[in-house]
């Protein structure tokens, strides 16, 4: 369905005033309605935002993210993948849609990169190919322990190939389904 087809309800919260405020403020920032506002954010917490602390998730400043991470060896980075975080990656998507299948993880994994500030562009050709492309400030170990945890879930849980390429900024991969 799309946005303008979907089935609305109404309904009526009693907010504080400055919350109120601070929406109506954000939304003018924004050039959106309120209520486009409201109905984002309460979809982001549904879809995210509810599972962050449950499934482990911390916040940390990025600076300070790609000052760690890039202290690491490609070999440590390959060995945090493969042995932490391939099943991590797997299990969160599992317990967040309740399945694991291409569908549902590739769908968890775009909204991860959408709220790790990543910029994620799909091609989804004939019904059967797909091609990610993701723009990211994070560095060459991040998009490495990405590469290698997409590669071993590909091959182990779903049995298919996948063609991941990456540099310090970007993350690509495609595959047929």
């Amino acid at each position: 369905m799309s946005s303008s087809t979907k089935k609305t309800s109404t309904i009526t919260f009693r907010l504080d005033e400055n919350t109120i405020n601070g929406l109506r403020s954000e939304s003018s920032n924004r050039k959106v309605s309120t209520n486009t506002l409201v109905n984002q954010a309460l979809r982001q917490f549904l879809d995210w935002g509810m599972y962050e602390s449950t499934v482990g998730f911390v916040i940390i400043n990025k600076q300070v993210f790609v000052h760690v991470f890039g202290k690491l060896s490609q070999k440590e980075i390959i060995d945090i993948a493969t042995r932490v975080g391939k099943d991590e990656v797997k299990n969160i998507a599992l317990f967040m849609k309740g399945r694991i299948d291409i569908q549902s993880f590739l769908s968890w994994f775009e909204l991860r990169m959408i709220n790790s500030s990543v910029q994620v562009s799909h091609i989804h050709e004939d019904n059967h190919f797909h091609r990610y492309v993701m723009k990211h400030e994070l560095g060459k170990n991040w998009s490495l322990y990405h590469k290698t945890i997409l590669d071993l879930i590909f091959e182990e849980v779903f049995n298919k190939k996948i063609a991941v390429k990456i540099d310090k900024t970007m993350i690509s991969f495609e595959f047929s389904e």
